[in-house]
């Protein structure tokens, strides 16, 4: 069992599959793109593989596959079915821009893919094809609707907070869940990328607006979650909001990070990381590994400092979401 120096148990990896995206969002990265890693430094699925098999002997439980966009890396429902081989892991999920998600839902859920995140800023096709600078956005609906048919559950839809949400787009989201057995997560957006006065948009509308709902109820579930969760009468699906600046939940953190080219991070904000491809490809072995992922928890940090300045200067599809 993996804890840090404040006792948190840390069983929840993300594991970031690829750098690549199909999407030019505009609070992830420019028009044309950010410098992409040579196929070279991204760890082969082998190496992933060994990656999660030490982190599962440590005590993670969780591991989340994301990118980039991992629907895009060839080969990836194989890669799901070897990870949900592994023994003791109990949760396996992914997150997706979940473009290409209709065509793999089945495929994946038959794999051992457990539940899935989708993200999805707007039900407007305009803005989507604004805030994407694609105009994909049917895609992603058949993919919502796809990943609930096959079986993956919870979908959840997370919702960056964007300046410029309108409260209609914000009751478009709110009908999604009212039709849909889906869960509708309202998050505020991190300085990830950009300086820290860029973008910020308090949850506390949100969540005034789904407090006036008729009935409305914190829903528990009995597992960690980032999120506060509401029920409503007449809902087939949940509304959720995460507030990782207005209400910061560090104190529940446990999750670690590794990206595509094999970083080990033990905080979205970490300055310092832990490099395991050099490790892999050293020849190290298991228990040299397992000491990397040990010293990544012994220095976890007690919580990040966004208020007092702080903020990730790569971009997300870089870290790895």
């Amino acid at each position: 069992m993996l804890r840090d120096p404040v006792g948190r148990r840390v069983d929840y990896l993300r594991l970031s599959i690829t750098d690549r995206c199909n999407l030019r969002c505009v609070y992830c990265m420019p028009p044309e793109g950010i410098p992409l890693k040579p196929f070279g430094e991204i760890l082969d699925y082998g190496e992933l593989l060994r990656c999660v098999h030490v982190a599962v002997s440590l005590g993670v439980r969780k591991v989340r596959v994301t990118g980039g966009e991992p629907l895009i890396r060839r080969g990836v429902v194989e890669f799901v079915r070897r990870l949900s081989a592994i023994p003791g892991i109990r949760d396996l999920c992914m997150t997706t821009n979940g473009i290409g998600l209709a065509e793999v839902a089945v495929p994946l859920r038959r794999a051992g893919l457990g539940r899935v995140n989708i993200s999805l800023d707007t039900i407007s096709r305009d803005r989507y094809a604004e805030i994407a600078r694609r105009d994909r956005l049917s895609d992603v609906l058949s993919g919502i609707d796809a990943a609930v048919s096959a079986g993956l559950h919870p979908v959840k839809i997370n919702v960056v907070l964007l300046h410029g949400l309108l409260p209609g787009e914000v009751d478009d989201f709110i009908g999604m869940a009212r039709e849909k057995p889906i869960e509708v997560r309202f998050i505020e957006r991190m300085p990830v990328g950009c300086i820290p006065s860029e973008g910020y948009v308090s949850s506390d509308r949100i969540r005034d607006r789904i407090l006036s709902l008729p009935g409305v109820r914190v829903a528990v579930d009995g597992m960690p979650s980032a999120a506060v969760t509401y029920g409503i009468p007449g809902f087939a699906g949940t509304l959720g909001i995460i507030s990782p600046i207005s209400r910061k939940f560090c104190s529940d953190c446990n999750r670690l990070r590794i990206s595509a080219d094999g970083l080990l991070r033990n905080c979205l904000f970490a300055k310092e990381t832990v490099d395991l491809r050099a490790a892999l490809r050293e020849g190290k072995n298991d228990r040299e590994v397992a000491a990397l992922f040990m010293r990544a928890v012994a220095t976890k940090p007690e919580g990040h400092d966004l208020c007092g300045g702080s903020y990730a200067d790569e971009p997300m599809s870089r870290i790895g979401g």
